[in-house]
């Protein structure tokens, strides 16, 4: 998405939540289908598959009866704002299942495309199953700058307010994010350019 389109979709979803904001439940359900691929694949890739829609449905719950709080900063989307209520909800998964036996994530990853094409549907179904892996190996903060910046295409400034970051520091821990990708693929014996 090039920088003039993400403008527009800013200022449009702007836009919308002022409406939201006053009680319009249409603008909220744009603005839910705006962003509901988004958020599901940040909670896709930090939690086991058959919480992921508990979560998200939980996101915009959560969204919805705080939307009145939500102010417009200079420095604050709302985009950042729903993830930062994204992460936050995550986080609380695992500190309710810390107790709870512990279980790797499911490599299962369900393809809902319609490809045509065998051959590419299997290698897509491979990457992600090496992707997700991989994410699984890294340190939670690596994961989080991979998911947001590159699977969400979050923006740098975005991504601090989610993180709770400065935008230097970000840059850093995105720089060793990708080191640490590269090689944890590389181990699995699968080669990309970053």
């Amino acid at each position: 998405m090039d920088e003039n389109e993400k403008v527009k979709n800013s200022k449009e979803l702007d836009k919308l939540v002022a409406l939201a904001q006053g009680g319009d439940q249409d603008a909220f359900a744009k603005i839910y289908d705006l962003l509901i691929d988004q958020v599901y694949r940040y909670v896709f890739y930090r939690i086991k598959g058959e919480d992921v829609e508990d979560i998200v449905e939980n996101v915009f719950l959560k969204v919805w009866e705080n939307l009145k709080k939500y102010r417009r900063e200079e420095k604050k989307s709302f985009t950042a704002w729903v993830f930062r209520i994204t992460h936050n909800l995550v986080v609380d998964h695992y500190r309710a299942a810390k107790d709870k036996q512990f279980e790797e994530l499911d490599l299962n990853i369900t393809d809902d495309k319609r490809e045509h094409n065998p051959i590419r549907t299997t290698e897509n179904v491979l990457d992600n199953k090496a992707l997700k892996m991989a994410l699984t190996k890294l340190k939670k903060p690596y994961r989080d700058v991979i998911i947001c910046k590159f699977i969400n295409e979050l923006s740098n400034a975005e991504i601090a307010e989610v993180l709770d970051k400065n935008e230097g520091s970000l840059r850093v821990l995105q720089f060793r994010a990708l080191s640490a990708l590269k090689k944890e693929l590389q181990e699995m014996g699968v080669n990309y350019e970053f």
